[in-house]
């Protein structure tokens, strides 16, 4: 049996941060089929193996545990294989960081694909992504982060922060090529640091695999669509 199982649809979104770290740190994990999501989605809370509402849902075999929402896999798995810092401060800047990735998946899906994108809503929201990327550039400027060289919160090695900020904006920028050049100008030393992460061998072997299963998918259906034209 391999370590996990991930219960996620076939495009990188939020099930890649996941992912990521699955692969960072040299785990193994099967992907459950889309029928086997649908089917654990419409079982009784009382009966899923954790209630949910929708995916991802990751299965730790060997403890024994499930666990649903992807910022608490992310603690999860950030605990368990030590990529959070042990100091106080760092630790809950980790978790801030997970959380405005979150926010920012939330935002550029128009809240869950509650309305599509329009020009004018385009328009009107791209500032608002523009400073998101200051925000991330700026944790990562106090912390001595440049374009070359760093971590988002100045950790010796990259840990949960900096495979977060790989998956939000080096994944969203490769799958919508259009938003690199804003990257690039508005956060360089992010832009940078996606970058090395995205060479590293475990993750240059996941983005390999997930370009060959998930092609040029993002978040998929309706709400990606709109936000192509967009663009």
């Amino acid at each position: 049996m391999r370590d996990y199982t991930l219960y996620y649809w076939p495009a990188p979104f939020r099930g890649q941060f996941v992912r990521a770290v699955l692969a960072h740190v040299e785990a193994d994990w099967d992907e459950a089929e889309p029928d086997e999501i649908v089917q654990l989605m419409e079982a009784e809370p009382a009966d899923q193996p954790v209630p949910f509402i929708g995916p991802p849902v990751l299965v730790d075999h060997a403890a024994q545990v499930s666990l649903a929402q992807m910022p608490a896999i992310l603690a999860y798995l950030g605990d368990t294989y030590g990529l959070i810092p042990g100091d106080l401060a760092r630790a809950a800047l980790t978790h801030k960081v997970v959380a405005d990735a979150s926010d920012v998946l939330y935002e550029m899906t128009r809240y869950h694909g509650a309305q599509v994108w329009t020009q004018a809503a385009w328009d009107s929201y791209r500032p608002r992504l523009t400073r998101w990327m200051a925000v991330f550039e700026a944790h990562g400027r106090r912390s001595g982060l440049t374009p070359r060289d760093g971590t988002l919160l100045g950790t010796e090695e990259p840990g949960l922060a900096d495979l977060t900020a790989h998956v939000l904006w080096g994944t969203m920028t490769a799958k919508l090529p259009a938003l690199r050049p804003l990257l690039d100008s508005t956060a360089p030393a992010v832009a940078g640091l996606s970058d090395r992460i995205g060479q590293q061998p475990q993750l240059a072997d996941l983005r390999r695999r997930s370009d060959a299963a998930f092609g040029d998918t993002w978040c998929g259906g309706e709400i990606e669509a709109s936000l192509r034209a967009v663009l």
